[in-house]
């Protein structure tokens, strides 16, 4: 290829790029994506080209400023592009599926990838049984509560029942726990549990919040009991909430944690030391654990808004002692104060940042009986 027609290519590829839809990634929609796939004719970011490596039949990918471009490949990606191809390829995702962003960990990306392209299941509704039937059964592999062994166990999500629940013995009539679909939550934790398929799934139990940690060897089948699990809910909060649109329910389905990591905590007098503990932000409830994969929090904190006198502040009182950590953080509730103490500078800005997130939020009419709840418990 001449200079000159390598030079002109690449003027051709800086135009694409401005085109409406192009200017961010296909997948995850990471901005000002570099790469792109010359067979099905979108742009995408560094990190979902390398997962569509793993579509090699179906997708071939080039950096669009370090790789030589033919006038046929441009002129193909030209006549497709980003918009072009979502009309395409997620033309009918359901309302509860899952659409990963770039925040989001490789496997849900890859199985989204995988979905669009290779299986092409938002074409057309038969492909879509394994999640949207409202039943599902099969094995996963479940931490132990006690010695942290991984055992398979036999899970079955109803949605008729409203319940997702496991056996601990195959033939066991009873289940070892029932999860209601009203409460439950499912959030993908590769670095917390250590593999990339790994889910943990958190319940409420007499209004506590319980953990239980899964995974399965095959990646799409544990993102298809995510989206299972969503579907349910899904259907569950239709009834429950019959005015609100599919596009209201559907960050309600799932929640990712606003916050996980280790802070220092005192107990309600200020006089005790403080003790290092990890801690997860869950919407309102901020949980602490001796360690990050308990089946219990050892506490929780419910975190109303800034209209009902809930307040965080940097640092500790005057006065205060038995810290390690230097940095602190108050929150002020209109009961009592809650004193932490965070490692690094760093560490206190992204948890006040948080603790900001939710308390600039207006409380709901159900938040008012859970924070009622809190301030009741013995």
């Amino acid at each position: 290829m001449m200079a000159s027609e390598l030079e002109r290519n690449r003027q051709r590829v800086k135009q694409l790029l401005e085109k409406p839809g192009n200017g961010k990634c296909a997948d995850c929609g990471a901005a000002d994506p570099e790469w792109a796939s010359y067979t099905l004719g979108v742009f995408v970011c560094h990190s979902c080209s390398g997962l569509h490596r793993n579509i090699a039949q179906i997708s071939k990918v080039k950096s669009l400023l370090l790789d030589p471009w033919s006038s046929s490949e441009l002129e193909f990606i030209d006549s497709v592009g980003n918009n072009v191809a979502k009309a395409k390829y997620e033309k009918l995702v359901p309302a509860f599926f899952y659409r990963p962003t770039y925040k989001d960990c490789l496997l849900l990306r890859d199985q989204w990838i995988r979905a669009k392209y290779e299986r092409k299941e938002f074409m057309s509704v038969e492909r879509q049984e394994a999640y949207s039937s409202g039943y599902r059964e099969g094995f996963l592999w479940k931490r132990g509560r006690d010695n942290g062994q991984y055992l398979s166990r036999k899970f079955i999500l109803s949605e008729r029942e409203g319940v997702l629940k496991y056996f601990n013995k195959q033939d066991a009539r009873e289940p070892k726990a029932i999860m209601k679909i009203d409460n439950v939550n499912a959030t993908f934790q590769p670095a917390k549990i250590g593999t990339p398929h790994a889910l943990q799934i958190t319940y409420l139990k007499d209004n506590s919040t319980r953990n239980i940690f899964v995974y399965h060897e095959d990646g799409k089948e544990i993102v298809d009991w995510f989206n299972g699990i969503r579907a349910a809910r899904l259907h569950y909060l239709q009834v429950a909430f019959p005015g609100a649109s599919d596009s209201e329910l559907s960050p309600k389905l799932t929640r990712n944690y606003l916050k996980e990591g280790y802070m220092e905590k005192t107990g309600p007098k200020h006089t005790e030391g403080f003790k290092k503990r990890w801690f997860t932000m869950d919407d309102r409830r901020l949980m602490y654990f001796k360690d990050p994969m308990d089946a219990y929090a050892r506490g929780e904190v419910f975190i109303g808004s800034k209209e009902n006198s809930y307040t965080v502040l940097p640092g500790l009182p005057p006065n205060v002692q038995g810290y390690h950590w230097q940095f602190g953080i108050t929150i002020v509730t209109p009961d009592r104060k809650f004193l932490f103490a965070c490692e690094t500078e760093q560490d206190q800005q992204d948890w006040i940042a948080a603790f900001q997130i939710v308390i600039n939020k207006p409380m709901l009419p159900q938040e008012y009986a859970i924070e009622a709840y809190f301030k009741h418990k013995p």
